[in-house]
This record gives structure tokens, C-alpha cells and sequence, in this order.
């Protein structure tokens, strides 16, 4: 089985990128950036640079990655599949925190359909933006929302940056770095063999088109159907988990969805708590669960 996991040198890259998404008015792929977040939040923030969107930029490497709550998401040139997105979207600024699970919905649910559906359910999302294979965590995905300055025309008028990064590779030596279950697309492919026809440039514009067709959802209709839809990969529904803040447990309980604000649900006995997004890491118990088992939740 041939695993198609190098990535194109950048021109190329860019090359198929436009061929399979001639919607987007800006595509972009370097060997080598700081962040492909912190570059489009720039753009966007600059009154004299291009203002049609959607935008994508890609890089192999990454010298300073975010992660969320301000982690610094490490790389190695080759391994990983990196790339954020730009769009308009147009909603109240009290729902802006309910982007981040918004857009972990569509990213798992868009590399699922490229999976069978009896392997799918194993592809899960752990709130608010972790995709899981199993118990192992092999993409990580970071929403972060500015001002245009075009955006003074419109309050509601916001535009949010979704990047990711997914492991190609590597995953045996991330998890001894890490110290935590860790997975990669290679390891997918071993287990999914229809998996590894997908290229990465096509990993990307599914991912890319998802995340488009989900804000254009959410400009015209709200979240109203965001509940149901994470219900559909969460990854930690009915697990008992710990909340931590600064490494300290200050809430446990029974993981229980989402509400319409995008917060985790934690039920303690009657009580049920919101968690919301950027606050607290969570932490599954998954004290004798063996990683490389696939997940799935009930539910």
C-alpha cells in the first residue's frame, strides 16, 4: 500500500489548491512562515491589503505555531499538514465563541466522509477542537476572530481565521515526547487502506470547503444546529472528566454535549455546569483505555 504522505514542493501545492478550490480569491503555500494564523490575522487587519475572501495559506513548517490557550504547536518540516483559512462571516459578537466548536465540527466531519462509514465514527472530536483517532489525538485546531476595516460598515461583520495541523507522521516519537496517546494519518491509512488515495493537497481543500460551507451555513441560519451536529463526533460524551485550571481540578463530572453556546456540559449528580471555550483544559479519564483501540462514544 503506497501512502501518499510527502507533501508537494509549495508552487505545486498551489498549483492543484486552485485547480480544486476556484472559490477561494487567495491561495497561498511557503516552506516556511511563523504562523499561518498570525499571518492572515495580519492581513485581514490591513486596511491596504486584499479584501476578497476566503483566503488559505499553508506552510511546511511553522517557526512559532499556535496552538489554543497560547501553546505553541511544534512541527517538524514534512510530518505535519499545516494550513489556516480566512472567511467572513456575519454574526452577533456574543456568539463568536461558539466558531471554535463550530469549525472542529466540520473539519472531523469533512475528513470522515473521506473514510467508510463503519471506520468514520472512530474520527471524534474532543471539545472544543481536538480530532481524535481512538483515544489518540492526531489534528489540532485553532479559531481565532478579528476586525476587518471594513468591518466598521457592519457590526456584525467579523473575520475568522481557522488553522490546523495535522500529523502526517511521527506519532510514536510525539507520544514518548508528549507523553500522551498520540496519532497520525499514517497510522489512519494502516487501519483504513481507502484512506491512503487521498493526497495532502486534497486533504485540505475538503477541509477548506467544509469549513466555507459551515460559515455560510451559520450567516444564514445561526447555530441552531450545532448541538445536534457535535453530538453526531463527540468524542468525550458520557466520559467521566476532570476540569483543570492552571493545572488544578476545579470541576469533575460526566462530559454531556454541548449547549447552544458552544460550552461544554459537565453533570456532577443534578447539577449540570457550562464550560466555556478558552477557560480550562479538559482531561478524559482514559485510565485503561488502550489507544490504539478505536472510540466510539454511546450515545
Amino acid at each position: 500500500m503506497s501512502i501518499p504522505l510527502t507533501l508537494p514542493d509549495p508552487k505545486h501545492m498551489i498549483t492543484r489548491l486552485e485547480r480544486i478550490l476556484p472559490r477561494f480569491a487567495q491561495i497561498r503555500w511557503v516552506q516556511q512562515t511563523t504562523s499561518t494564523n498570525a499571518d492572515l490575522m495580519d492581513q485581514a487587519r490591513d486596511p491596504r491589503g486584499h479584501i476578497v475572501r476566503p483566503w488559505l495559506l499553508g506552510a511546511h513548517y511553522q517557526t512559532h505555531g499556535q496552538g489554543r490557550g497560547g501553546k505553541r504547536w511544534d512541527n517538524t518540516p514534512g510530518t505535519q499538514l499545516m494550513f489556516s483559512c480566512a472567511f467572513d462571516v456575519f454574526v452577533p459578537s456574543h456568539q463568536l465563541p461558539t466558531l471554535s466548536p463550530a469549525m472542529g465540527v466540520a473539519a472531523c466531519r469533512a475528513l470522515r466522509g473521506l473514510l467508510p462509514a463503519h471506520h468514520a465514527e472512530h474520527l471524534s472530536l474532543k471539545w472544543p477542537n481536538d480530532l481524535m483517532w481512538g483515544h489518540s489525538k492526531m489534528a489540532g485546531i485553532l479559531t481565532e476572530v478579528t476586525r476587518a476595516s471594513a468591518s466598521r460598515l457592519s457590526t456584525d461583520h467579523f473575520v475568522v481565521v481557522v488553522g490546523i495541523g495535522i500529523n502526517l507522521t511521527r506519532a510514536d516519537l510525539l507520544s514518548e515526547q508528549l507523553q500522551r496517546p498520540i496519532a497520525d494519518w499514517a497510522q489512519l491509512c494502516q487501519t483504513v487502506p481507502q484512506a491512503a488515495k487521498h493526497a495532502p493537497e486534497h486533504l485540505v481543500a475538503v477541509i477548506a470547503h467544509r469549513w466555507q460551507q459551515q460559515l455560510n451555513h451559520i450567516t444564514n441560519k445561526g447555530f441552531t444546529e450545532l448541538c445536534a451536529e457535535f453530538h453526531t463526533v463527540d468524542y468525550l460524551y458520557g466520559m467521566p472528566i476532570h476540569i483543570l485550571n492552571n493545572g488544578l481540578i476545579t470541576a469533575q463530572g460526566i462530559a454531556a454535549g454541548i449547549n447552544a453556546q458552544g460550552q461544554l456540559q459537565v453533570r456532577d449528580g443534578q447539577h449540570t455546569q457550562s464550560i466555556s471555550v478558552g477557560e480550562i483544559s479538559v482531561r478524559p479519564q482514559t485510565d485503561g483505555l488502550d489507544p490504539n483501540v478505536p472510540h466510539t462514544s454511546t450515545k
